[in-house]
């Protein structure tokens, strides 16, 4: 049986989240494979091990893990470069609940500022359901949102 990264990923996010327990990757090979198994009306025990992970790989796994599950996310918007208008585009994501964890704003995608400037927002939603939520209110506010890969 092979594990994707991506499994390992996840269930070492769903380990710290509902387990509270840091458990490396190689030990959580059990743990992704039970996906993968019917283990109905059976008695399953994954042996885990390991917390062998410094904290910079750690954060790196718990970062790609929310991005997984659609907890952070990156959306490019293009507005015009006028006074208020970041105020706008926040003002929508605040009143869906989602969370700005970073801004870049581009003066440089047109010759013409004034007519288009980009603003890449990184944030932070419950999940799936959130992230459309959010992007559904951009786009009823006019904004043509566009999904782009969040860098860590």
């Amino acid at each position: 049986m092979t594990v994707a990264d991506e499994e390992l990923v996840t269930a070492f996010l769903d380990m710290v989240e509902n387990h509270k327990m840091v458990v490396e990757n190689s030990g959580l090979l059990s743990v992704a494979a039970l996906r993968h198994i019917d283990c109905k009306d059976k008695k399953v025990v994954c042996v885990l091990s390991g917390g062998n992970m410094d904290v910079i790989t750690m954060s790196s796994v718990v970062q790609h893990g929310l991005i997984l599950r659609n907890r952070i996310f990156t959306v490019s918007v293009l507005l015009p470069d006028k006074p208020g208008e970041l105020s706008r585009v926040s003002g929508v994501i605040a009143s869906e609940g989602g969370n700005v964890i970073r801004l870049e704003h581009n003066q440089f995608v047109s010759i013409n500022r004034t007519a288009a400037v980009e603003l890449r927002i990184t944030l932070e939603a419950f999940g799936t359901e959130h992230k459309e939520k959010i992007l559904a209110a951009l786009e009823k506010e006019g904004y043509r949102p566009n999904v782009v890969q969040t860098e860590i």
